[in-house]
């Protein structure tokens, strides 16, 4: 089926779209969607999501704007200082992330990497930034699933 999903947030730097929900691993087959009625940034403590992410170019946002939808979105662990990476926030999961559409650069304290469609990054709670340098939109799709530094 070829819909928008009920879980969406749109953002002035991006907009997430919330594709499935599994409370508790190992998921039980015959449960339904377990959704939430909005976006909700972390996962269940045991479970997982699946979530479609889209980013315009960033010459369509202001810097200040795009650190702002991060921290909406991301709570106070966004960093917006004028010295610090644009963007950068890290989350308590691991995060599997494969580009669909477009490129984007995935960028870190040590350095970024090109992502191009196909390409798939995994991030372990470290902190990121996404960039779009390109004039077109891209998307990825994101598996969220709990973790912990331990």
């Amino acid at each position: 089926m070829d819909e928008t999903t009920g879980t969406r947030v749109a953002l002035p730097a991006f907009s997430v779209n919330d594709v499935w929900r599994v409370d508790a691993l190992p998921a039980v087959f015959t449960d339904g969607d377990t959704l939430e009625p909005e976006v909700e940034l972390a996962p269940p403590a045991s479970g997982l999501v699946v979530r479609l992410a889209t980013f315009p170019p960033d010459s369509e946002i202001d810097p200040a704007v795009y650190a702002a939808s991060i921290g909406n979105l991301h709570g106070e662990d966004a960093k917006a200082d004028s010295d610090e990476i644009v963007g950068l926030h890290a989350t308590e999961t691991v995060d599997i992330a494969t580009i669909i559409d477009g490129e984007i650069y995935a960028i870190y304290e040590t350095g970024e990497t090109l992502l191009r469609p196909g390409d798939t990054v995994i991030n372990r709670g470290n902190k990121h930034a996404w960039s779009n340098r390109t004039d077109k939109p891209v998307t990825m799709v994101a598996v969220m699933v709990a973790g912990t530094k331990g």
